[in-house]
């Protein structure tokens, strides 16, 4: 049985990119960008105003000394003319900077009068001016392979004149759930069957991470159905296959990826939920077989699949990151596996992040998914977690916010 850092160096390589494709620049949002993107124009493109105020050339300049207005420039009004000796320019801010001209002085500091200007405070050389090409300069890169394109990485693109971008393609994943209980969510309900909620659930985790799910019609228990479903599915870059993956005499899974052509690599992973994951390769498609259970399917996406989907999707960093929490409350937990455990989290009044586990923990329990913020890490051969204990953590979607604003 793998660990489940074993399980992820053994699955990750075998998850590679899909191709390249230019994408329009809202329709890239969310996406990692595939090549390097050279600027096109300087950042600012002129020397600008940094400040409304008045344009001056400092030497020669006195405190209280009033010196004559000479026009004005303002964003995006005609070039101003070079400013005159002696003189000073009204301006405002991303206003072209007048030739001659060294200086903004705010106008807080200036006393006006019908056409001359008085300053009681003078900056220093160069104040309150955006030099040209001080944020970023023509010809340098201005966003490296690897970016995920969020929206400020989209807003710098915008402002170097990029309105598409070559991003790494969306894999198609294939969806398939197995299991003689299964029934459509249209389907009239039947004693003894349910509704297929893990197809749903996970087309959605795929959704929120950019790729693109495809649903595959529910199988039987029969292995020779499964297999044949399967080699449908291989026409995907990824396959995810649900149920039948545990060692009761109608868990066909594993026998079927065999006859449909995969290898499998490894079978069951030392964890809780999701124990019996089942990975293999068909070519260069990978295939992971997840547990039935609906929670323990979502967690083994979101340990498993979702590095290796990360990854294909262009991610450098894929792996999921820990936060630390503090545990809310006390708790026991059987020892043997590491396990996942449900849990929402709130900040504390000192600053850490409080853990509350989920009263449910069962694997076949869809109602604790609902309103979780993260999996806290409860270490295998530890049974007591006292309250206060220190965690690690994985999150599941963004840290949690608060009920009062964090700024004075």
């Amino acid at each position: 049985m793998k660990s489940v850092g074993e399980a992820l160096r053994e699955l990750l390589p075998c998850f590679e990119p899909v191709g390249v494709v230019r994408l329009p620049l809202l329709s890239a949002v969310g996406c990692v960008l595939a090549e390097d993107v050279l600027a096109g124009v300087d950042l600012p493109a002129f020397d600008n105003s940094a400040m409304d105020g008045y344009a001056v050339r400092l030497q020669g300049l006195t405190l209280g000394s009033a010196v004559p207005v000479d026009g004005e420039s303002r964003a995006g009004g005609p070039l101003p003319p070079p400013l005159r000796v002696g003189s000073a320019m009204r301006i405002f801010t991303g206003a072209p900077m007048p030739a001659g001209a060294d200086t903004v002085v705010i106008q807080e500091h200036a006393q006006r009068t019908a056409s001359d200007v008085a300053f009681d405070d003078l900056p220093p050389l160069g104040a309150n001016i955006r030099r040209r090409a001080s944020d970023m300069r023509s010809g340098s890169i201005a966003l490296h392979a690897g970016s995920r394109l969020q929206p400020g990485e989209i807003g710098l693109l915008a402002a170097q004149g990029h309105s598409s971008v070559p991003v790494y393609r969306a894999p198609r994943v294939a969806v398939l759930s197995t299991g003689d209980e299964l029934r459509d969510i249209d389907d009239q309900a039947a004693p003894g069957t349910i509704v297929n909620s893990n197809a749903y659930a996970l087309s959605a985790q795929l959704i929120a991470l950019g790729a693109v799910p495809w649903m595959l019609p529910i199988v039987a228990d029969q292995r020779e159905a499964i297999a044949a479903a399967i080699r449908t599915a291989l026409t995907a870059n990824v396959v995810l296959c649900t149920g039948g993956v545990s060692v009761g005499e109608y868990d066909l899974v594993a026998r079927a990826f065999e006859d449909a052509g995969v290898k499998v690599l490894f079978w069951k992973v030392a964890i809780k939920p999701g124990k019996p994951l089942l990975f293999g390769m068909a070519g260069r498609v990978p295939v992971l077989g997840l547990p039935g259970n609906p929670v323990s399917a979502m967690v083994a996406f979101e340990l498993f699949a979702k590095p290796g989907l990360l990854r294909m999707l262009g991610d450098p960093t894929p792996y999921p990151s820990l936060i630390e929490v503090e545990i809310a409350h006390d708790h026991r937990h059987a020892t043997g596996r590491i396990e996942f455990a449900r849990a929402t989290l709130q900040s504390s009044t000192n600053g850490s992040l409080l853990a509350r586990l989920h009263p449910l923990q069962g694997s076949g329990s869809v109602p604790s998914m609902v309103g979780v913020d993260a999996l806290v890490v409860l270490e295998a051969n530890i049974e007591h977690f006292p309250t206060g204990t220190r965690l690690q953590a994985l999150l599941l979607h963004r840290m949690p916010g608060r009920t009062d604003p964090p700024f004075k």
